[in-house]
């Protein structure tokens, strides 16, 4: 059970806050501080990427579990409620009659911060409410919410109901408000799309009844979820493709471009049908279920970024897919030609290899991006090249130094629209198939 106080305090009402985090009671003094009457929008400088990041351990350590249930103020008429699969809220406070604040924490620290949040909210009565987002210290806001009334379609919020404060008061925590219109069926608040292990798993058993493609599954997470694996195609070729998405959690527009990307070769078209007789596609649509379901903000069960793990293998994600990477090829005696992981970023960019690292199918990716940017008029997406000896070891480079495997991180931007995802989804899945089509040896 939660705790509640209902004494007055230098203006707050009461709070609710799970017992397990008292740890974080330190941080809601930043509640007492008065909040800033002016906002800013957030920039839409372009972004760059990121440069290759030095190794680091991945080596297995505790999380700070995630309490469950709900948080009630006005003698339970307003609930809050984070009692489901991919749910972020670790306490709410009360400062009026109609402004609450809420805290959002991470499984652990150090932590990438990208605070993911989603949690219900909903009243016995029409109300409308100011509440406020805050994160730990250094926290930084990111995504503009979203909203739902029943956990599966989704509306960005309107931009006259969320406003986000100035830099200088992202040291405190306090970083962004939104007024949210209730009444007695949960409003679902979250920062993306809830694409949790469930969901995924229908959408997966969905393309699974064609004859051509078969669910599996490859190995279980940390905490024992499946790690499911799509085959697309024959699985005797030799001829094979890797894709995988969702090694960060809470990245859901990648997942979203993978989804139209695996559509498209699973489709009835022509071209989809001739590729699927020379080349089968490997799919792990949710490489951190863990993750996924309870909410974190990067890292698995393990508090572990699981794209520095290709060197280290600490983690039974990424070895669920190197053993069958490895086991295929032995199988098979084939060759993996492309691999692909699916992101999410500030903006839409390609994580590559420098050029002059060639793999199975020499040239590949560079002229497949070129004809992408072609076929999609005004795109023009950042294009980062990486060399292997430097980065991290991510997926892109097990991939390649493993595997010969041609390679990238196809990253999607947090805002980007999502029918220009499934667009670039589809465009993309096209023109990698022509090519590699015509690049049989």
């Amino acid at each position: 059970m939660y705790r509640r106080l209902s004494s007055e305090y230098n203006g707050m009402k009461n709070y609710a806050i799970a017992p397990q985090n008292t740890w974080h009671l330190s941080l809601v003094l930043i509640f007492l501080i008065c909040l800033p009457q002016d906002f800013f929008a957030q920039t839409d400088e372009r972004f760059k990427g990121q440069p290759p990041i030095a190794l680091v351990s991945t080596v297995a350590k505790p999380v700070q579990k995630q309490w469950k249930g709900e948080f009630t103020f006005d003698e339970g008429s307003l609930r809050f409620n984070n009692d489901f699969d991919g749910a972020r809220l670790n306490g709410v406070i009360q400062t009026n009659d109609s402004t609450y604040t809420a805290l959002i924490t991470s499984e652990n620290t150090p932590v990438n911060m990208s605070p993911w949040y989603a949690f219900k909210v909903s009243s016995s009565k029409k109300r409308t409410i100011h509440l406020m987002l805050t994160y730990q210290k250094e926290g930084k806001h990111r995504y503009i919410p979203k909203l739902s009334t029943d956990g599966v379609r989704w509306k960005m919020i309107d931009s006259r109901q969320y406003v986000v404060h100035k830099e200088e008061t992202e040291k405190l925590g306090l970083t962004a408000q939104l007024i949210l219109d209730l009444n007695t069926e949960p409003l679902w608040v979250s920062s993306q799309e809830l694409e949790t292990t469930g969901r995924v798993h229908t959408w997966a058993m969905g393309l699974a009844k064609e004859k051509f493609i078969t669910k599996s599954v490859i190995g279980r997470s940390r905490e024992g979820r499946d790690m499911e694996l799509l085959t697309i195609g024959k699985p005797q070729s030799k001829r094979m493709l890797m894709v995988i998405s969702r090694q960060h959690p809470p990245e859901v527009t990648g997942y979203l471009a993978m989804q139209a990307f695996i559509e498209t070769i699973g489709g009835d078209s022509r071209l989809a049908k001739r590729f699927r007789r020379k080349y089968t596609t490997y799919v792990v649509p949710l490489m951190n279920p863990d993750g996924v379901d309870n909410g974190h903000w990067r890292h698995n069960a393990g508090a572990a970024d699981l794209n520095r793990d290709w060197g280290q293998f600490n983690h039974p994600e990424t070895r669920a897919v190197r053993d069958f990477m490895v086991s295929r090829e032995k199988k098979t005696k084939g060759t993996f030609y492309f691999g692909i992981d699916f992101h999410s970023t500030w903006d839409d960019i390609y994580y590559t290899l420098n050029e002059q690292h060639q793999g199975n199918m020499p040239g590949l990716v560079p002229a497949w991006l070129e004809n992408i940017k072609k076929d999609l008029e005004g795109y023009d997406p950042f294009i980062r090249g990486n060399d292997p000896k430097e980065a991290t070891a991510v997926s892109r480079d097990y991939f390649f130094k493993a595997h010969g495997a041609e390679s990238l991180v196809f990253e999607i931007g947090d805002t980007t629209e999502r029918s220009f995802i499934k667009e670039k989804g589809k465009v993309s899945a096209e023109h990698l198939m022509r090519m590699m089509l015509e690049r049989m040896d």
